[in-house]
């Protein structure tokens, strides 16, 4: 019976410690109430991250003039993935990926908070855990 407790309770330890690794964001990131009220993701600024529809599985498709209003959430190079996030190749180098769509911040937004780029074109949208 010692034994079976035992076991119980070392599963218990090993399930937790998966819940918590599928939780961890990158250095930085975190999860904040916008000034609309909404919960979103957020640079280590607090500025709100954002996905884009054109973007596909692990790619990001924003190049050019997009990438001036639009930067990317870049990573280190030595950054490694962890849980629902990834890294993709962007044109401006290495960009975390939350649930494989690339993130990014908006030009637009002045200050923590600020959601102005949500909906932006209809293909703009507040990333959100």
């Amino acid at each position: 019976m010692r034994n079976v407790k035992w076991i119980l309770c070392m599963l218990a330890v090993v399930c937790a410690s998966y819940a918590y690794a599928g939780d961890k964001m990158p250095s930085g990131v975190q999860e904040k109430k916008s000034n609309s009220g909404m919960v979103v993701l957020a640079n280590a600024k607090g500025m709100t991250l954002y996905t884009f529809d054109k973007d596909m599985k692990g790619m990001s498709m924003c190049t050019g003039e997009c990438i001036k209003n639009w930067p990317p959430l870049t990573a280190s190079a030595d950054a490694k993935p962890m849980g629902n996030w990834t890294i993709v190749e962007g044109e401006s180098g290495k960009q975390w990926a939350y649930k494989d769509k690339p993130l990014y911040t908006f030009v637009k937004d002045t200050k923590a908070g600020d959601t102005t780029g949500d909906g932006a074109g209809g293909v703009w949208h507040a990333a959100m855990p």
